[in-house]
């Protein structure tokens, strides 16, 4: 089984509805999906049972705060993003995922010692598509 590191990785974001593009200076992403589940077990039943419920997911990143970068700038709380994420490039045959959401959190910090750092929070809207590039 092969194994991949995360330094290939890119985030595309773009104002709902507009051209994806790359997000600068990306330091980490998370992308998590869960699914509900609805029990359906009923008297005489020995083990509980369940049917498929709705998905939710949600898509965090942390990156080099650089107020030049267009996209980092669309991240604003309550904004509507597409994006893409490409966990290991954006080659020929690397998988993506892609989707749409809210932005639901900001937060940029800095100290006189480091780096200044935002990170984002995206409540995804529908589905997410898993794709080849």
């Amino acid at each position: 089984m092969a194994t991949t590191t995360g330094s290939s990785g890119v985030v595309k974001i773009a104002a709902a509805g507009g051209s994806v593009a790359v997000v600068g200076e990306v330091r980490s992403f998370t992308f998590d999906g869960s699914a509900d589940t609805i029990e359906d077990s009923v008297m005489g039943d020995t083990a509980r049972s369940y049917k498929q419920g709705m998905t939710t997911s949600t898509v965090s990143m942390e990156v080099y705060w650089d107020e030049a970068d267009a996209q980092q700038i669309i991240l604003d709380e309550r904004a509507s993003v597409d994006f893409e994420l490409y966990p290991t490039g954006t080659g020929t045959g690397e998988t993506y995922f892609s989707g749409n959401g809210i932005v639901t959190s900001r937060s940029i910090s800095g100290s006189f010692d480091g780096m200044v750092e935002a990170s984002f929070s995206i409540q995804v809207s529908g589905a997410v598509t898993e794709a080849t590039a």
